[in-house]
């Protein structure tokens, strides 16, 4: 037992280095009037000067000396948790600053930046958003569409130079990812639709990113070019090849100056490794490898090896009939390259670590809400809306949020009994759930993610409404993605839900929601509180009022 503990503790150790050394010092302990100050003790009442067992000589009139306090000395453990809420602490402070402001989110105005995409009311279904997501550092911002397109867009630099700054952002580069394909072997169309898209850490100039459908991942290489070769002896500036024989003399080529130019190239194709449609992919922390889910299984690839990948879990059963769940979301550990999570359609979260087994279908943690034993509670769609649609870990590694139809839950990994945070969503449309159901509404997967400092969550719902919750001061608001606010800096008024009664002036009555506006898409910044939300065709981008 001694052994596992050891290599537990030897295993986890690079992983703290990046939060720093503890601020307690580690030098031995002065003892007062000893050697003049200057001295240092190797153990308790001891000193260079004066050997031990020995009190040092003292004047009549001067105090008596202070007693030596025995050393305390820090277990591993006290140490790591100092460790972790130095990162936390730290990880808040960043992201204040950079933000220009310490308030909470539930007190911040959120102000209207830009909207992309065609303000036309007639939308093609290839024109809707189907996934958003900003890079590391918040540089660029990635959607792609139903079309296959993925469209990135980059930080415009007058905005962030701008007092104060501004979150505007300016085409960089679009292209094709995926084109519609057909199975033969299944006859099944595979939709060109992007699922999901996810960033690596940047290396060097180049940017990379994975995108995949319903059936292939791809992993893009997206660079710059603002130059170019002229003076070449076999072919000509145009491309052309020359005739050997016409070469009469030796060139050297120069490099001359362009316009830029952005290229995207897939410099990896990772197919033909699941049966069933994929929804999720997470890159690891080592910037390696990666995990991809579909209903049943999740594999683990190698960035660098497109026909081999390691099939980690199987919930598939002998006989489908038998079939009682399904993966419908899966993540790794942000800090911890062994560690991921996913989710069921059962409610439930399961955390695995790959160096127990090759294989991880017995997971290590369960995070599951304890069953109401209210039979008034219980209804047909109880299974339904307690389908978990999506999971996210916090930037820290400490808390993971789970999103499900009515309600965004907090869970602490360190306790998987019940979540420590329930914030309700939309839960006056517990009582529309018969109606929701016939216009398969029910079965809407709504996506939720972190602010920077793991303060702030924010999810999507009907009418084109997001909302935003403040975990420190509890307080949460619900904003529109309206059109009708498309000026800039203009400041979002907080939306209100009337259920029943009489009706104030700003609210709009359950009644009246659009089903089918909806916001299923959102990201935010990963240093400033700059969020994209996506409804329908349109990117919108906001920012907090400075």
């Amino acid at each position: 037992m001694k052994s596992k503990v050891q290599t537990s503790i030897r295993q986890s150790t690079p992983s703290l280095g990046r939060w720093g050394r503890s601020t307690v010092s580690s030098s031995p302990i002065s003892i007062p009037g000893g050697g003049g100050g200057g001295g240092t003790s190797s153990g308790a009442g001891t000193s260079p000067e004066y050997g031990s067992g020995m009190s040092p000589p003292h004047s009549p009139n001067s105090p008596p000396p202070i007693p030596p306090r025995p050393v305390i000395r820090q277990s591993s453990f006290t140490k790591i948790g100092y460790m972790i809420n130095t990162a936390v602490n730290g990880t808040k402070k960043q992201f204040i600053s950079s933000s220009g402001g310490g308030s909470g989110n539930g007190d911040t105005s959120w102000c209207f930046s830009q909207i992309k995409g065609a303000l036309d009311d007639d939308v093609t279904d290839a024109d809707i958003i189907s996934c958003v997501e900003f890079n590391h550092d918040g540089e660029l911002l990635a959607t792609g569409d139903k079309g296959g397109r993925v469209v990135i867009f980059q930080r415009d630099p007058a905005s962030k130079s701008s007092n104060p700054r501004r979150g505007e952002y300016n085409v960089y580069s679009t292209f094709q990812s995926h084109e519609p394909e057909f199975d033969y072997l299944k006859s099944l169309e595979i939709e060109e639709k992007i699922n999901k898209i996810r960033w690596l850490k940047r290396k060097n100039q180049s940017h990379f990113l994975l995108s995949t459908n319903d059936k292939t991942i791809k992993l893009w290489k997206v660079s710059e070019r603002d130059k170019r070769v002229e003076g070449y002896n076999t072919r000509e500036d145009n491309g052309s090849i020359r005739d050997p024989s016409s070469i009469s003399a030796l060139r050297v080529p120069s490099i001359k100056p362009m316009d830029l130019m952005v290229e995207a190239s897939p410099r990896r194709i990772f197919a033909n490794a699941h049966t069933y449609h994929i929804n999720s992919i997470s890159v690891n922390s080592d910037q390696e490898t990666y995990l991809s889910a579909d209903d049943l299984r999740l594999n683990l690839w190698h960035l660098e090896i497109t026909d081999q990948s390691f099939n980690i879990v199987d919930i598939k059963p002998a006989n489908m009939e038998e079939l009682t769940e399904v993966i419908t979301a899966a993540e790794f550990h942000p800090t911890e390259c062994n560690v991921f999570v996913y989710s069921s359609s059962k409610g439930t979260i399961r955390l695995c670590d790959m160096r127990s087994s090759a294989l991880c279908d017995r997971h290590a943690k369960l995070f599951e809400e304890p069953e109401d034993v209210d039979i008034t509670n219980k209804s047909f769609f109880r299974e339904i809306i307690s389908s978990i649609s999506d999971v996210k870990l916090s930037n820290t590694g400490r808390y993971m949020i789970s999103r499900d139809y009515l309600s965004i839950k907090v869970w602490d990994l360190h306790m998987e009994t019940k979540p420590i945070e329930t914030y309700p969503v939309h839960e006056y449309l517990r009582t529309k759930l018969c109606s929701l159901y016939e216009n398969d509404c029910i079965f809407d997967k709504f996506e939720c993610c972190w602010n920077g400092n793991d303060s702030s969550i924010m999810t999507g719902s009907y009418n084109n409404f997001f909302r935003v919750f403040d975990r420190n001061s509890k307080k949460d608001v619900t904003l529109e993605a309206s059109r009708d606010i498309i000026k800039p800096k203009t400041v979002l008024k907080p939306r209100k839900v009337c259920t029943g009664g009489k009706r104030k002036k700003d609210e709009i009555s359950v009644d009246c929601l659009d089903f089918n506006k909806k916001i299923l898409h959102t990201a935010w910044h990963p240093l400033e509180n700059i969020i994209a939300v996506a409804a329908t065709n349109n990117l919108f981008i906001f920012q907090d009022k400075f």
